[in-house]
């Protein structure tokens, strides 16, 4: 009896609305959480487009995947964007020859049978995804015949490559349609990201990545 007592007691409306909301926001939480990984890989690939744009990072995998997209017809035009020697700098400046990542990305594109001709590496000293719109923006602004891009990364970094660059190219001479093809090469696993801990250190910085992007970073998208 006194347990149902204490039941009755507890359950009163306003505290078992206040327990109600306190299960749903944890479920929900947990939920979402569980569901981060597979909405950070965005799969959007059109049948055909103008370039596809490889962006800088884990590059083997992602120049893995560009060619085979490139091979079964995806678009004709490889772009890559420069990317920032960063401290590295240093050692060129005292006569140290260093290959940067873009430069082996683009030689390993050329050695998986891509025509040199076929691969555009733009100027840019990108530090970021943001670095690389702002160049890919600049290049298409000069290109009439490219209206219609996709981004081949790795699948984390999928989702904010692409709100970036939409971001940045929502304000082009003309509308740009942004697709997205995350590598199949990747370790990545979005359903179970938690099991890994190199998935896991994935998620939570694509997480703070997007977060810095949306109230910080994207002012910069307007130079």
């Amino acid at each position: 009896m006194l347990i149902v007592f204490w039941i009755e007691k507890i359950m009163t409306k306003p505290r078992l609305l206040f327990f109600i909301i306190l299960i749903v926001v944890i479920v929900t939480y947990i939920v979402g959480c569980r569901r981060a990984g597979t909405w950070l890989v965005k799969e959007e690939t059109p049948p055909h487009a103008d370039a596809m744009v490889i962006l800088m990072g884990s590059f083997p995998e992602r120049v893995l995947q560009a060619c085979d997209s490139w091979k079964s017809g995806l678009a004709g035009r490889l772009i890559i964007v420069e990317e920032s020697m960063g401290p590295f700098s240093m050692l060129e400046e005292r006569g140290v020859n260093i290959v940067s990542n873009s430069e082996q990305a683009v030689s390993s594109l050329k050695e998986l049978g891509v025509p040199a001709d076929s691969i555009i590496l733009l100027p840019g000293d990108a530090r970021s995804t943001v670095d690389e719109a702002l160049a890919v923006k600049k290049y298409l602004a000069s290109s009439s015949s490219a209206d219609t891009i996709v981004l081949v990364s790795s699948p984390a970094h999928m989702r904010r490559a692409y709100m970036i660059f939409k971001k940045v190219l929502r304000d082009s001479e003309k509308p740009v349609c942004v697709g997205t093809c995350p590598s199949s090469y990747s370790s990545f696993n979005p359903d179970k990201w938690w099991r890994r801990k190199e998935d896991v250190q994935s998620v939570v910085s694509e997480m703070v990545k997007i977060l810095s992007f949306l109230t910080i970073e994207q002012r910069e998208y307007r130079k």
